[in-house]
């Protein structure tokens, strides 16, 4: 006992990745455990990853086989995982075959050699499989014979005096699991299965029953793969029990124009939406925020479920962005899932694993659609509480998290996600296109920031060798929701003598102003220096605009009188 009178109990770790933390810290010394489960959902390899990580020559292990498998076929394909150490096997773990005296069904016979296998190798770990199969062969006992109650309770009563850790390994429907008296008299219960949908199938476990621990309820995600059984277990414990409250702070989109319309950019720890058709640069979008953070001394980690990780790389060349030389500094990582039947969970871990080593401050999710589309079926259901959770993990430890997502034009309304997710962020940033004079152009406007004001502004930009550029508000149009704008009547007239809508838009801020120097204008119209002289000197040319000095500077003012 302990100081606190409490008895100590040791604590065998699995050595299946992170299946200790559902069971609440692994499997108890001394227990009496079942594992259940659907033919093929792993309860074997669970089995034997438990028994490789554990057995040694001082604290050897039984492997019984009761009509299942012979030891040489299973062993055949098990030495194909990773864990599977061959210098263990009749060393420090025994493969024992009981087929025979199950097949005969004499349950005293079998008692019998597991005692004094147990006995002759002082065993530490016991595993029988499978345990059902055994239940199945004894059904009709003949009279004199050892009835199933009476065996399975001496059974238990040998595994517990003996101060084993065993694993009793089976086939049960639900329902036996609620009658059958193994159930109530086992430590620990493990039940693994395998859902089918469509064309789907996606392995998953719960663990009902833990004594003297907290395991983590619900079912968590499993998969096999060539390291043995993977868990993924759901991050169901609220963050803020885990993460003492950050400071938060402004930080650049490393989109000039963009940070304004957001009221200086974003936060820190905010979850950020960037949603738009095909085309229209959210993907840019993300590279820039990236890439800014990197600027910062922010490391950044890009998820990509689309794109290859070498046709992202080159798109972000394409605007002169060198992710590939900031991954080999070691300030970003490029995480590529595309493999399909994905759970989020894995995901999570995923994205978490490079969080970790790069230490990173901001995340992208590029997008959420492709996300979507790599789902298994089953987990469409809760794909919402799901990426609710996946936000919580990354922003409760202060990172900023970017998202894009697609989104289908509907030209009479505006929406930001076919998700209906928009709950689960802080920031939106909408892009759409819209017709003008024969031209698609590109839209973009804040639809919400939390905790600070933003521009209501509809602005429109374009897509460069060197990313987003923001430009003009289009204020002499109305209906640009509806992607077919038309020209407000005060600006009719003066487009209907020739100016395009460059030049309108220049011509009615003069009006506005009375007149302006070069700077005042291109922070009221957001056109680049280039391109906003070359509008007035055709202005001037045409006889709409004149140009003055005031106090030693050149200002441009509406010619009244057009000759």
């Amino acid at each position: 006992m302990n100081k606190k009178g409490k008895v100590k109990i040791g604590i065998l770790k699995t050595g299946v990745p992170r299946l200790d933390d559902v069971l609440g810290g692994g499997i108890p010394e001394y227990s009496f455990n079942l594992i259940a489960g659907d033919p093929g959902s792993g309860k074997t390899t669970l089995a034997h990853q438990v028994m490789f990580a554990n057995a040694t020559q001082e604290r050897p292990a039984i492997y019984f086989t009761i009509l299942g498998e012979p030891a040489l076929k299973m062993l055949r394909y098990q030495q194909q995982f990773t864990f599977f150490n061959m210098e263990k096997v009749n060393n420090a773990i025994h493969f024992i075959n009981l087929s025979q005296l199950a097949m005969e069904g004499d349950l005293i016979k079998v008692l019998e050699s597991i005692v004094d296998h147990v006995e002759k190798l002082n065993a530490a770990i016991i595993i029988v499989d499978s345990f059902r199969t055994l239940v199945r062969v004894t059904t009709d006992t003949e009279p004199g014979k050892m009835q199933l109650s009476e065996f399975v309770q001496r059974l238990a009563m040998h595994l517990t005096s003996w101060q084993v850790t065993s694993f009793l390994i089976g086939e049960y429907e639900e329902q036996e699991m609620r009658e059958n008296p193994v159930f109530t008299m086992a430590d620990g219960i493990l039940v693994l299965s395998q859902n089918i949908e469509r064309n789907s199938m996606v392995r998953k476990i719960r663990v009902p029953k833990v004594r003297g621990q907290a395991p983590q309820p619900g079912l968590h995600s499993v998969r096999i793969d060539d390291s043995g059984v993977q868990i993924y277990p759901r991050m169901i414990k609220p963050l803020e029990e885990r993460q003492s409250k950050l400071p938060s702070r402004l930080i650049s989109t490393g989109i000039e124009g963009l940070d304004e319309m957001m009221g200086g950019g974003t936060l820190t720890g905010n979850t950020m939406l960037v949603a738009g058709p095909s085309g229209s640069g959210k993907s840019t979008v993300a590279i820039q925020f990236i890439a800014e953070g990197v600027k910062q001394k922010e490391p950044g980690v890009i998820a990509i479920f689309e794109e290859t990780t070498q046709k992202y790389l080159d798109q972000a060349n394409s605007l002169g962005v060198d992710l590939e030389k900031m991954a080999q500094q070691k300030k970003l990582e490029v995480v590529y899932i595309r493999p399909l039947d994905l759970s989020v969970d894995e995901t999570l871990y995923a994205i978490q694993a490079a969080v970790d080593r790069v230490g990173a401050k901001r995340v992208v999710i590029d997008s959420i659609s492709g996300l979507q589309a790599a789902l298994a079926p089953t987990f469409e259901l809760d794909f919402r509480e799901s990426l609710y959770r996946l936000l919580g993990a990354m922003t409760g430890v202060g990172v900023t998290v970017l998202m894009t997502v697609e989104v289908t034009e509907n030209y009479n309304e505006l929406r930001f996600s076919p998700h209906a997710i928009s709950f689960l962020t802080h920031d939106i940033l909408l892009q759409r296109y819209v017709e003008i004079e024969g031209e698609l152009r590109r839209l973009m406007t804040v639809i919400k920031t939390r905790g600070r004001k933003h521009s209501s502004e509809l602005r429109a930009y374009e897509i460069t060798n060197k990313g987003i550029v923001i430009r003009e508000v289009l204020k002499q149009y109305r209906g640009l929701i509806s992607a077919i704008p038309e020209l407000r009547e005060s600006a009719q007239p003066i487009a209907r003598q020739g100016l395009t809508d460059q030049e309108t838009m220049v011509y009615q801020k003069l009006t506005e102003s009375g007149d302006a120097g070069l700077e005042e204008l291109i922070n009221g119209t957001h056109l680049k220096r280039a391109e906003l002289k070359r509008a007035l000197d055709r202005m001037v040319a045409l006889g709409f605009v004149e140009k003055a000095t005031r106090k030693g500077e050149i200002i441009y003012r509406e010619l009244r009188k057009k000759q």
